[in-house]
């Protein structure tokens, strides 16, 4: 195979209005190389073979007449039929020599099993589709780390953060959902004001690094160590880099176009330079096109024990009999309305995937290749389910329900369940304020898409049990914890910590955070812990903290407890967390409410234990937007909640 030099344009020489000679993909590098290198965006130099060049490749091989012969009057849905004329066709377009090799499995991508039933499902006639090839120097991620980023949330499709995932190695194993990876957001809006800082992580797994191999096979996965796992496989400050780039791009083809466009964006790590770079840039398809015409909800109306448990793609909720996956030559035994539940998918199965009620894979992140087309799909997915081919049986009946927050649960047999569809036509906003009541970060993105002037009461104790699980008090002198079991929970806590204590104000501040985060810049109410002495001694390590009380209701609790010796290096730990929301985070619209709060004494301790710890009245007061100027008040002004059927008073500032 011969190329034509009129075949060959180098990246900086192609703009996004290329599209019809190279592609979307080599058009939007070019772009990004040609014009945003200029404001920090690192592009690998490259070139691209144009649509041309695989149109004369065909040609010159003869291959037309053949592959009209396996693809007219294709039956797609007979997948053993498609699987095997996709094969044909990919070995005639491939050919046998070795030449150009790279090239040539590029120009057979265009006729996998996923290629062909997308181009018969959008009447698009295969012959007219040609493939553009793009080559770029290599980004040394093998050594390093890879990964993908959108600048909007994947699940709920809120366009104000950025949402980054990251793997050891080449970013393969992210889109084909082989490893669970690290997750990152960073908010959009106070990232633009100044502010620097990560707004919550998620650990992952990350058991298995891509790297490159001598031989046919080209690539090999190896094991990650254990101390590689159990950190994160970027920093902070990186974490902020690629936002930093993510947003540039996003506000770049935003202006471009005249309206918004989100972005889906792969990133790479160079183990010979250390730096950040962008590989690829294209407009997000799935969550930033969805009607805001209507609001759907999924509730489960019965509860069972979890049989598996991961992280729940589509808030929705599916009931279908299992069919467990082992492999491909499985895939001809699948019946529409099953469960497919397997380890991870691959491109070549969506026709299957098209047919099921819902997915559940061992493996992946919720940007991993099952992931994105049950959004496409509109199908409930549970991925990063560990056992799940063990523990799920084909032909058993299971509900998934991804409908809980961000972990999905498959659960065995049918469970009741309701879907709720509201449409915002027929919503009227009244003349009072409408402030949600919300504790649970998880579902903070998609609850600020309601109509809503903010939150009212986002409950701390809730994060505290839910999120972390130590009692503060066990993290604050882990050396006073008698619990073995709690000892070593909490040394392992403080593996990536200079301290345990560290770990609860990272993590509350995080929930607090995306909760204030999600509704900003309306105001957010947050009320400080007001555990009962019985349910703080349930906390992990607690017990040894707290007093037996005859009625904990109306015991030490609220703000009793805040200044006094006992908790006061507790609440020391609580103030922390709001000081880094409110400062670090520049989330300004947060709020706080004291609890059960019963004298003006108690009160003025509290406001002096909290001056104490950082957080002086009306220093850094937010400004409440006009939708809530109803209900707007003055940083400075306090506010006694009434007493009413021996409910508590609490104190907002």
């Amino acid at each position: 195979m011969i190329v034509a030099q009129s075949n060959i344009r180098w990246f900086r020489d192609i703009h996004l209005n290329d599209v019809a000679v190279v592609g979307g993909k080599n058009a939007s590098l070019g772009e990004l190389y040609s014009v945003l290198s200029q404001q920090g965006i690192r592009v690998p130099n490259g070139f691209a073979l144009t649509a041309q060049a695989y149109r004369d490749a065909l040609t010159a091989a003869g291959a037309w007449d053949k592959l009209h012969q396996l693809l007219d009057r294709l039956d797609k849905t007979r997948v053993d039929v498609l699987a095997k004329r996709a094969a044909d066709a990919r070995e005639i377009v491939y050919g046998m020599e070795d030449l150009f090799d790279a090239c040539r499995r590029c120009f057979a991508s265009l006729f996998t099993d996923r290629a062909i039933s997308y181009r018969t499902d959008k009447g698009f006639d295969h012959f007219k589709v040609a493939l553009s090839v793009g080559v770029m120097k290599m980004v040394r991620a093998d050594e390093a780390s890879s990964g993908v980023a959108f600048t909007l949330d994947t699940e709920s499709g809120f366009r104000d953060v950025v949402f980054i995932t990251g793997v050891y190695g080449l970013g393969e194993n992210i889109v084909q959902g082989t490893v669970d990876p690290d997750e990152f957001y960073v908010h959009k809006p106070t990232f633009s004001q100044g502010y620097r800082a990560v707004l919550s992580r998620t650990l992952g797994r990350k058991h298995m690094r891509m790297v490159y191999a001598l031989g046919h096979a080209r690539t090999k996965n190896v094991p990650v160590p254990r101390s590689d796992r159990d950190r994160f496989c970027i920093t902070d400050a990186e974490v902020l880099e690629i936002a930093d780039q993510s947003v540039k791009i996003e506000e770049h083809y935003s202006s471009s176009v005249g309206h918004p466009m989100p972005m889906d964006i792969e990133w790479a790590k160079d183990a010979d330079d250390g730096h950040i770079y962008i590989i690829q840039a294209r407009p997000e398809t799935v969550a930033s096109h969805r009607e805001p015409t209507s609001f759907e909800t999924y509730n489960l109306k019965e509860s069972a024990p979890a049989l598996v448990t991961g992280r729940a793609v589509g808030e929705k909720i599916a009931v279908g009999p299992v069919r467990v996956i082992a492999d491909a030559h499985d895939l001809e035994k699948f019946l529409p309305g099953e469960i497919l539940v397997t380890e991870s998918t691959s491109p070549d199965w969506e026709p299957v995937m098209k047919i099921a009620a819902a997915i559940v894979t061992e493996r992946g992140g919720r940007t991993c290749h099952a992931a994105i087309v049950a959004r496409e799909l509109g199908v409930p997915a549970v991925v990063g389910a560990i056992g799940a081919k063990e523990v799920l049986k084909t032909g058993s009946v299971v509900t998934v329900s991804c409908a809980e927050g961000e972990a999905g649960h498959v659960y065995a047999g049918h469970l009741a369940f309701e879907a709720t569809r509201v449409e915002m036509s027929d919503i009227k906003r009244p003349r009072t304020a409408i402030m949600l009541n919300l504790g649970n970060p998880e579902l903070a993105f998609r609850t600020a898409m309601l109509p809503n002037d903010g939150v009212g009461l986002a409950r701390m104790e809730f994060i505290i049990s839910e999120h972390i699980g130590f009692h503060p008090m066990a993290l604050v002198n882990p050396e006073k914890v008698t619990s073995k079991q709690a000892k070593r929970a909490i040394q392992r806590l403080a593996r990536n910590h200079p301290h345990p204590s560290d770990y609860f104000v990272e993590k509350l501040s995080e929930g607090v955070g995306v909760i204030a985060a999600a509704f900003y810049p309306k105001p957010v109410i947050i009320r400080l812990s007001d555990f009962k002495t019985n349910e703080y001694a349930k906390l992990i390590g607690g017990e040894g903290f707290e007093p037996k009380e005859e009625n904990p209701m109306l015991g030490f609790r609220g703000a009793a407890r805040y200044a006094h010796p006992a908790y006061a290096a507790g609440f020391a730990l609580e103030c922390a967390a709001l000081r880094r929301v409110r400062q670090d985070m520049g989330l300004t619209n947060l709020r706080i409410m004291i609890p059960f709060c019963r004298r003006v004494e108690e009160a003025r301790r509290v406001l002096e234990a909290m001056a104490n710890n950082g957080l002086k009245r009306g220093e850094m007061a937010s400004k409440f937007t006009s939708c809530a100027k109803s209900r707007t008040t003055s940083s400075r002004s306090t506010h006694l909640l009434s007493c009413s059927m021996g409910s508590p008073s609490g104190l907002m500032i």
